[in-house]
């Protein structure tokens, strides 16, 4: 497979992912092109490689920088920005984490803890929601508190645990 076959192939898979992570194809794309760019790229570079509109590259940088997981850069001497992706692949899989669950984890713990005060009345229906729910809240909050710990180490003995089991 030739290189440009391989980064356009990488790219549209990365894109796929995404998209089953919660993010726009697109954005994956962009993340998955300045992930395997050697140099900073412009916005024009993003727009011409991937074939997007201004406005879309627009929107899907700004969405990156957001998650912390893209950044601008300068030139001296150059007016355009330019953009880079985390290159540490634990640092990206810890904000990829930290966004997930600000997103995710946590308006769902929201909604959990909020749906299981309910009052029972004697309903045996209303009673095994409330405990299937309660029950829903604590695994959700403790899996999140274990996610939270392990994202706030930089060099995690957990993290490098589970890499070496999958490996």
């Amino acid at each position: 497979m030739e290189y440009v076959e391989a980064k356009n192939k990488f790219i549209q898979t990365w894109g796929s992912l995404g998209s089953q992570w919660g993010i726009n194809k697109t954005m994956a794309q962009i993340h998955a092109l300045l992930m395997v760019s050697a140099e900073v790229l412009s916005m024009e570079d993003i727009m011409e490689e991937l074939h997007i509109s201004r406005g879309n590259a627009s929107m899907n940088l700004r969405a990156l920088i957001d998650w912390g997981i893209v950044y601008k850069e300068y030139k001296p001497g150059e007016r355009r920005e330019y953009f880079a992706a985390e290159g540490n692949l634990d640092e990206l899989a810890r904000k990829i984490a930290k966004e997930r669950s600000k997103r995710e984890i946590k308006p769902t713990i929201r909604v959990l803890k909020e749906v299981s005060d309910i009052a029972t009345e004697d309903h045996q229906q209303a009673a095994h929601f409330k405990a299937k729910t309660a029950e829903l809240y604590d695994f959700v909050s403790r899996a999140d508190n274990m996610l939270e710990k392990i994202t706030a180490q930089k060099e995690n003995w957990i993290t490098k645990t589970i890499f070496k089991l999958m490996s």
